[in-house]
């Protein structure tokens, strides 16, 4: 497998701000030089996650994350690493080598993600050609706009339009199969999945038809919603339809409505409501509420006001209570019998479909009202009754306002606390002693490069102060001969070099340090440290000389060396 040049990565990393990459899914707010929030990668009251514009890296005091604007996209959006190259190269409008990323890329897969998107054009070019799959999208209201931003197509009738177009042999027919396109029956012949039906291709979060939902047309076929398989590329409940064209109409999401099906999605796009999303013929999951928090704060659930839609509320209001942490909210729109986003938008238009947002249900309110709704709060057998209900839900929310208000309200209703606070751990207090030790120069000098990288570009070989027989030089040596071979590597690059070495911890403290002064002050520091460390190599030297004279093994070129180090010495 080709490898990315370290000089192509630092020079993407070079490009992309990552506060703006970090501040568009965790609420940043500005400390100084630096910018901190409450940390994204575990749960905690007070804010102990930084990211520093001019190191280029972010860091949790708390857990230990740590690294640059390419880890953060692993970790936070669980992307492969190919992945997060690829989202940053398009920010920044870079182009990844074409051969690393050809020898990079799984061939399976890539053959898999291309037969999928050579169904998605065959789709539309059925679309096209068929007056009857027209005239159902000109009925339906769906503007040309709308119908190429999500892709839509047609899946003409009979059993192997699609086998015919696209199976031509035996890996393409084994291809369309995995990805879901095919069914079997009992005597093992293969016919086309999707038949007579409108076709909605479902992307992956780099925009990559991954499956497809078809929704009949014939209002007499069944059933309504046909959805692709569990594929290798395709996990029902991880994705979410029109996330892609949401992220891709929106700068910034400062909300996501989820809807049940593709033509609401697609009916609210038309109105300018462009951040609607929908789960893919499964209830909400845990996935999909993680998925919705990391790219809005707000999250809106639109269901039928019927039995259906209020169990279907709560399915995802469980998996919504242990992803609310501060900051973010999710409330609950019931729809009124008979009418679904798609209609209502097209009665009130968009001013009276927000209005309605406007009104909906907070989480909190449909918890308690849900929990409650058929329990005799007039009597202490059914406060004991919610009570009980209440705490183990309760119990995964995170530790922030939001959990203290939520248990705040059942001891309000009930009487019962919902459980005791976790005491403050006591303060440190500031203890008089000795002042503090002075840094060693080479600790100095470490802590200097990991804060500028670039400082070791101000040093002339041969470098001397690499001789010095003392701890700590030989990582002094390694940081200073890497940035020579990367010229801009930042300080969240070098620190992943050393990911998986004992001495990752103690340089992760030094980069977080913030060294006081103006940048000529501390070039000269850091030039400072290097000299008295070479002086410190001089001595060094000096004393093996002295120790071999002592011995009487020093001959006349070891004399004439000593003479030479005592008078360079002097003249220091």
């Amino acid at each position: 497998m080709a490898r990315i040049p370290d000089a192509f990565i630092d020079d993407l990393l070079a490009r992309s701000d990552i506060v703006e990459i970090v501040g568009a899914r965790v609420p940043l707010k500005r400390q100084g030089k630096e910018y901190a929030a409450r940390c994204p990668f575990h749960d905690e009251r007070s804010a102990s996650f930084t990211v520093s514009p001019t190191k280029q890296f972010y860091h949790c005091f708390g857990c230990g994350a740590h690294g640059t604007a390419l880890s953060f996209l692993m970790q936070y959006e669980r992307l492969e690493f190919l992945d997060a190259v690829e989202e940053l190269a398009r920010r920044v409008g870079m182009d990844i080598p074409r051969d690393t990323r050809q020898r990079n890329a799984n061939p399976e897969t890539r053959d898999l993600y291309a037969v999928m998107e050579a169904a998605s054009s065959f789709f539309r070019r059925q679309l096209a050609g068929s007056d009857k799959a027209r005239q159902y999208v000109e009925k339906r209201g769906i503007a040309r706009d709308i119908v190429e931003r999500y892709a839509i197509g047609y899946a003409p009738d009979g059993f192997s339009a699609l086998r015919d177009a696209l199976g031509n042999d035996t890996q393409h027919m084994q291809l369309l199969e995995r990805g879901g396109l095919f069914s079997k029956n009992e005597r093992g012949h293969v016919y086309d999945k999707f038949r007579d039906r409108l076709m909605f291709p479902i992307h992956d979060r780099r925009g990559r038809v991954i499956a497809f939902g078809g929704r009949v047309i014939d209002p007499e076929d069944s059933p309504k919603y046909l959805n692709s398989p569990e594929t290798p590329l395709f996990h029902k409940g991880r994705e979410l339809y029109g996330l892609w064209q949401a992220k891709q109409s929106n700068q910034k999401l400062e909300r996501l409505l989820v809807v049940e099906g593709y033509m609401d999605v697609v009916a609210l796009a038309q109105y300018g409501v462009s951040q609607a999303v929908a789960t893919l013929g499964t209830a909400t999951t845990p996935d999909h509420a993680e998925l919705l928090f990391r790219n809005a704060p707000d999250v809106y659930f639109c269901f039928d006001g019927d039995r259906a839609g209020r169990s279907a509320a709560l399915k995802a209001l469980e998996s919504v209570l242990p992803r609310m942490k501060d900051g973010r909210q999710a409330f609950f729109l019931f729809l009124p019998d008979g009418e679904d986003p798609d209609s209502l938008i097209r009665q009130e238009g968009v001013e009276g479909f927000d209005a309605r947002l406007r009104d909906a249900t907070p989480l909190s309110e449909f918890f308690y009202a849900s929990l409650a709704s058929d329990v005799n709060l007039s009597n202490l057998d059914g406060k004991a009754r919610l009570a009980e209900r209440c705490k183990p839900l309760l119990a995964q929310i995170p530790d922030g306002a939001f959990g203290d208000l939520m248990r705040q309200r059942l001891t309000d209703l009930t009487g019962v606390g919902a459980r005791a606070s976790t005491p403050p751990p006591p303060a440190q207090r500031m203890t008089r002693g000795s002042p503090a030790q002075k840094p060693s120069l080479i600790r100095s000098a470490i802590t200097h490069l990991l804060n500028r990288p670039g400082l070791a570009l101000d040093l002339q070989t041969p470098y001397r102060f690499a001789a010095l027989r003392q701890p700590g030089i030989e990582l002094l040596s390694e940081l200073v001969l890497l940035v020579r071979e990367r010229p801009d590597i930042s300080t969240g690059a070098l620190l992943e070099h050393f990911e998986g070495r004992d001495d990752l911890a103690a340089l992760q403290k030094l980069a977080t340090l913030v060294l006081p002064g103006e940048e000529s002050a501390l070039r000269e520091e850091f030039l400072g440290a290097i000299a008295q460390l070479e002086k410190l190599v001089l001595q060094q030297r000096i004393e093996e000389l002295q120790q071999q004279q002592r011995e009487g093994a020093l001959d006349d070129a070891g004399k004439q060396e000593m003479r030479e180090l005592l008078q360079a010495r002097m003249q220091r």
